[in-house]
Formats: C-alpha cells, structure tokens, sequence
C-alpha cells in the first residue's frame, strides 16, 4: 500500500518528494481543483530546508531564484533606531526570499519526474479510518484509498479531520489583521534590506514590515485594525506613503489574522500531522513554512524505515516527541515577539513603548527591539533518538560533514570520534568506539 500525504502545499510537496526519495510510493491529494497560481504568503525559506530540497532535486534552483537581503533596518515612528548586516559565507546562503507560489512550482517539476508520486487534485478527504494494517481514506465524492500511512498536510482549516482523530487545536487568535501586499516597483537600495517600523507616522500604533523578493518585488505587511476592510481602504494611499512618487503595480493583496495554536498530538496511530495542520504561529521569524518542511523530512525517514522492516512501529512515536517539542519552542519564541509586536497589557505596552524610545540613544537594549527571531534548526537534545551528553548530539551535523548526511543511518569519523548520523542529518550520539556506535544504531 501507498502513503497517502493530504495536502499539496509545500510541506505536503516536500513530504511526497522525501518518501519517493526513500522508494515510498505516494499517493499526493488536494481537495482543490488546481493550485493557486500567484501570491508571496510564506516567502522566506532557511538555509537548513534548502538542505533539505537539495536533497529531492530542488534546492539548487530555489536557491538561484530566491533573493537573500543582506541588511535588516529597524525603524521607530521617524527615526532609523538601527541597522545589521548579516554574515556571508558557506555554500549555501542563510535563507532565501522566494514566493510560496514559486516555490510550489518549482516542486511541482520535481514531483512530475518522480514515477513513485501520485498526484490527485479534486480530492476533498473527509475520513480517516485505522485498523491494524492501514488506513481507509474517504473523499467527498467516495472515493476510497487505502493507504500504509497517512501524512495530513491539510492546513490550518482541517478542523473536521483533526476532530476525527480527537486531536485539540488549542490556543490564541489575535484581533488585529494584517494586510500583505506584493508590489512591483524600482527602489533603488532596498533591493536587499528588510525593513521593519515600529509605530510608523503612515500606520501610527502598528507595525509595517517591507521584505524584498525576487524581480523587483517588494511585499509589505502593515499591521491594520480588527475591522479593517481592503474593499474600502485607500491601498493606493497606503502604499504612496512608503515607496512616494515611484511607478508601481499591485502583483497580489491578502488580508489574514494571526493565530498560535499547536495540535494536542501530532501522531494518532498511523496517521501523522504536519505543518499548518499541527501548528500555527505569528510570521516573525519565518517558522512556519520552515518548520513545516522539518516535520515532513522527520516523518518521511521513520515512516520509509518502519515500511522497509528496518524499525519497529514505535519509532514513529519519535515523530511526536521531536516535532511537538519543536512546535512548542517555535510557539514560545513567536508569542515572545507578538507581546512586543502588538501587546495586549498595559504592562506589555509600556515595556514596548520604554525599550523603543531608549533605544533610540542606546544600543545595549537593541537586542530587546524584538521584531522577529530567524528560525533555526530545533534540537533533539531530550529525544529517546539522541544519546550521551556530546555537546552536538541532537544537533545537525556541522556544515562541513552535512554533505551526503541523507543517505540513511551512518556512522562518520571525525574529530578523533565516531558520529552516528541519522537520515535527517541530525546527530544521534557521539561516541569513542565502533562497538558503541552499533550500540546506538540498533536502537533505531
């Protein structure tokens, strides 16, 4: 039987590619009738998940096309309050701006080349029903696959699915929306610099953020009120107040509210959650199509080994033990931004307010102005995965070892010791002897 991965965004993409990477046959369904063709949504992609497209065939090419902005201004109502330039170097760069609609397609040619991937569109699935040895997959229109496994990349709106599994959602929604434009325009300078304003005097009390993208393309989110509508704003005013007199065109507009909420289990038996279906958490910081991406390559390793008969079922209980832990860091670190980002206390306001103004003629509270903390890879360091007390177990390997770090369970030599990798490129011990790295990987 097939793995049957519900949902064809990005994680849901990046799961099919990993399983037939494996030599698991996939069946990939999608309840719309096509993809959405344009749209920036989650643009900012991390250098540990180009590691990880690399890895299915896609990574080079996204890498090209995306865009990596090498300045980050913070800006407080008028004044510039601080600038830092990130480092350089390594053969991969430490993230990449590329649209989501991009990024979808540049998957989708690497998914069309994989004959052990199943593509179904038009497949709304409205039930999930185990026993021992699978599960039976009911779409709307009665259809039935029987799949192995299940991978449910359905999205924040997969209400029904995750009830059906009695699986919670708990958590917050903010009140304030966001309005996300993408605009083509020529700004010279700001082709590589992020840009973000607290308390802006053409948005007073909220935020703005401008990222550049790929093709002269600039996406600007403006904090907006609860009730704001797009129908009746002056979007071309808005946008005037930032970029001035400049020719621009509107390439795509959105309104959302943002949400932090994380799934009370992440494996039910033989289904598996992942990304926006498990968790969901503020932009800033660009976790959350990044985690998503993580997710999918630790359920794609366990469910391929426990498929080959290399590992017993209960690894993928590890599935839920890494990622849920994951999800909760990523929760905790983008809750700390958003009490700064839009507090809901008159506490949170005045800190807000006492860390802006002094950091206008004070640098050593720079490190407070918290408008977003880049993702990096979790670490397994309590994982029942990950053994002894090596400062890199749980960690990914170092850059220099990463190459061919994907090709399954091995163990590397290196600095006088013997590292046991596992197939995501995570560190699982570090051990003196050969003896008790066979130790280590029997484990598994």
């Amino acid at each position: 039987m097939s793995v049957v991965v519900v949902g064809n965004g990005p994680v849901g993409q990046t799961t099919a590619l990993l399983l037939a990477r494996w030599g698991v046959e996939t069946v990939l369904v999608d309840g719309r009738a096509k993809r959405d063709p344009i749209g920036s949504k989650s643009i900012c992609q991390q250098r540990d998940v180009l590691d990880i497209w690399h890895s299915v065939g896609a990574g080079a090419q996204i890498t090209a096309e995306g865009l990596t902005w090498t300045t980050a201004r913070t800006f407080y109502q008028d004044t510039e309050l601080f600038a830092i330039t990130l480092p350089s170097g390594g053969d991969l760069p430490p993230f990449v701006n590329l649209s989501q609609s991009r990024t979808e397609e540049i998957l989708d040619s690497w998914i069309a080349r994989q004959p052990l991937i199943d593509v179904r569109w038009n497949h709304l699935v409205t039930g999930l029903d185990q026993d021992s040895s699978g599960v039976t997959v009911t779409c709307a229109d009665g259809q039935v696959i029987r799949a192995s496994y299940v991978v449910l990349c359905a999205g924040s709106h997969a209400d029904d699915l995750r009830a059906a599994l009695d699986v919670t959602f708990d958590g917050q929604s903010f009140d304030d929306q966001f309005l996300i434009c993408d605009i083509r325009a020529d700004l010279p300078g700001w082709a590589h610099e992020r840009r973000f304003y607290f308390d802006p005097p053409w948005n007073p009390g909220r935020q703005v953020l401008i990222h550049p993208c790929p093709g002269s393309t600039f996406r600007i989110d403006w904090q907006v009120p609860a009730d704001y509508s797009v129908e009746v704003d002056d979007l071309h005013g808005r946008i005037r107040a930032i970029i001035g007199d400049t020719d621009y065109s509107v390439v795509w507009k959105s309104v959302y509210r943002f949400h932090s909420r994380v799934a009370s289990r992440m494996r039910v038996g033989r289904v598996l959650l992942a990304g926006d279906c498990a968790h969901l958490m503020a932009p800033f910081g660009a976790r959350g199509l990044n985690s998503g991406v993580a997710d999918a390559e630790n359920a794609a390793w366990k469910i391929a080994r426990v498929l080959q008969g290399k590992s017993s079922p209960e690894l993928l209980e590890t599935y839920h033990v890494e990622r849920h832990a994951a999800a909760l860091e990523n929760i905790r670190i983008t809750t700390e931004t958003m009490d700064f980002l839009v507090p809901q206390t008159d506490v949170q306001r005045q800190h807000r307010r006492m860390i802006l103004e002094k950091a206008r003629h004070d640098p050593s509270v720079y490190s407070q102005v918290n408008s977003g903390r880049l993702s990096s890879p979790f670490p397994y360091r309590c994982s029942p995965l990950t053994h002894g007390s090596h400062p890199a177990a749980g960690l990914l390997v170092p850059e220099q070892l990463r190459s061919g770090c994907r090709n399954g369970l091995q163990v590397v030599e290196h600095e006088d010791a013997f590292w046991v990798i596992r197939p995501d490129a995570y560190v699982a011990a570090v051990v003196t002897s050969l003896a008790e790295a066979d130790s280590v990987l029997s484990q598994f």
